[in-house]
């Protein structure tokens, strides 16, 4: 509207009304890429079918760098801290877990003189909003600017420095995100990693030991970053069988038994206490000398009818026994997620590695499959929405250039410059380092609009100096390029260097932004 409306009313006001002929900057600058562009246009002229077989070619290889370039969801944010996670045995206890805190957090911080601080928080709060076992704490790592690292460069280099530090303290296992891309995971797919390997199958003994193996292969991969199996089992549980048969010789009953076991460990009511008009309940108990080891269930009295007793393990098989520590489920089938932290590559590239590699070497029965979740979901959801939204935009782009010239050849021949223009950002990728990823995608876009634009402002050109009586077509595209490299330059210069701040950008956040501008 601006442009139709306000502009010209401007330029009507303001715009000096004197025509002259002097030379200016810009004529100076047009006139430098004219002597460069003429040589090469009309070399193309000359060689028509081997520059338009050049660049078909060129097209072909650029899209076979395309697609072994790999892909993300969106750049991974240096976000300055670092998170990690300790990862202790199950029915490891609250105080253990505190204890094992600090000696991590003594150490890192001696040995690390990039940490400023370090925060962890174990198990779940009062409103459960992060549910977390007391054998797994969360730590925030406090780092000072990364100009002043000196144990490494990278953060990737700095998690393995860490892992390196803490590996001689046995029992423990360890996970590194970061402290914002952690907790998006984790609300995205319910897993704090990365990758989200979801096993989905009935038996839990066989879906850990699935997943342990797959563990074995995966850390074997070019990579990754961290691995971890979640800890579905593994919860020590002295479980009681009962004989039946040596209970019936000495007369007892399942209940009888199983009120002295609850009495003994866990405390049963044996009058009322009252204080003033408060009243408690008397709890009784064995002394904590007695409450310690398998032993002391195997050895436990039962009294029978006679006034004789008998030990426990008498009447029943007394053993301890690794039990659930939980059952995931997802869609009502049972499951263990295997969490994947990618490292020096992008996540499409490391989860087809995971993927060729679990296909070729585990074997599952009928039932169990694998699942891959995490930033790779999102990848694929987002690239299933682009593969709609864009064909229809570019076939809405076809239709206006039809209604603007009339001709299905000349919508057809600026069209083509809308493929031919990604030839430019997929090198820029290629050359950065960078993988294709939403926000690459998005830049794309961008390019293939200047693009079109350029091609309209030519094949416009064009057809004027045809209905001016220019019948000669070799004439045209030279008068045409000669005039309209100007604008065709300010277009494409606009759009490059509006997108230049955020290529070059190296404040937070900027690695969102950079892919936007793929050329």
């Amino acid at each position: 509207m601006l442009s139709l409306t306000y502009v010209p009313m401007m330029t009507a006001l303001f715009l000096n009304k004197n025509i002259t002929n002097k030379k200016t900057i810009a004529d100076r600058i047009i006139a430098f890429n004219q002597w460069l562009y003429t040589p090469v246009l009309h070399l193309a002229l000359r060689f028509k079918a081997a520059f338009v077989l050049a660049t078909v070619a060129l097209f072909a290889i650029s899209l076979f760098v395309f697609s072994r370039m790999g892909g993300e969801f969106i750049p991974t944010l240096e976000e300055g801290d670092l998170a990690m996670q300790q990862i202790l045995p199950p029915g490891t206890s609250l105080s253990q877990s505190i204890e094992m805190s600090k000696i991590i957090q003594n150490k890192l911080m001696d040995e690390f003189p990039e940490i400023e601080d370090i925060v962890t928080n174990i198990g779940a709060a009062e409103i459960p909003t992060d549910p977390m076992p007391v054998e797994i704490g969360d730590y925030v790592i406090v780092m000072k600017p990364k100009e002043e690292w000196t144990s490494a460069s990278t953060r990737q280099g700095m998690f393995e420095k860490i892992e390196e530090s803490l590996s001689d303290i046995p029992g423990v296992g360890y996970e590194f995100s970061q402290p914002i891309q952690l907790r998006f995971n984790e609300l995205m797919t319910g897993s704090k990693a990365d990758i989200a390997i979801k096993l989905f199958g009935q038996d839990l003994d066989l879906l850990y030991s699935k997943a342990k193996e797959a563990e074995k292969l995966i850390t074997k991969i070019g990579g990754v970053g961290t691995v971890n199996v979640e800890q579905t089992i593994g919860m020590p549980q002295i479980v009681i069988n009962f004989k039946y048969d040596k209970m019936a010789q000495y007369g007892l009953q399942v209940k009888e038994v199983n009120q002295v076991v609850r009495a003994a460990f866990a405390g049963e009511s044996a009058g009322t206490v009252y204080e003033g008009e408060r009243r408690f309940d008397l709890v009784v108990r064995l002394d904590e000398t007695y409450r310690k080891d398998l032993g002391n269930v195997q050895n436990l009295y039962i009294t029978l009818e006679n006034g004789t007793q008998v030990p426990l393990q008498a009447v029943a098989d007394v053993e301890l026994i690794d039990a659930p520590m939980q059952i995931s489920r997802e869609n009502t089938n049972r499951r263990i997620v295997i969490g994947v932290n990618v490292g020096d590559t992008d996540v499409e590239t490391l989860v087809e590695k995971i993927q060729t590699a679990l296909d070729a070497k585990i074997e599952l029965p009928s039932g169990y499959y694998f699942t891959y979740g995490g930033q790779f979901e999102n990848l694929k959801a987002a690239n299933a929405r682009l593969m709609i939204a864009v064909p229809l935009a570019l076939a809405l782009i076809f239709v206006l250039l039809f209604f603007t010239f009339g001709s299905v050849s000349q919508a057809a021949l600026i069209f083509t410059a809308i493929p031919l223009s990604a030839i430019g950002g997929i090198w820029a990728l290629e050359l950065r380092g960078m993988p294709f990823s939403i926000s690459a995608g998005i830049g794309f876009i961008a390019l293939f609009g200047v693009a079109v634009l350029n091609g309209i402002v030519l094949i416009g050109y064009f057809n004027q100096l045809k209905e001016e009586g220019m019948a000669n077509i070799r004439e045209r595209i030279i008068k045409g390029t000669s005039v309209r490299l100007r604008p065709v330059l300010m277009t494409a210069s606009v759009a490059s260097l509006g997108f230049l701040p955020m290529a070059l950008s190296t404040s937070g956040g900027a690695e969102v932004q950079r892919p936007w501008r793929p050329s």
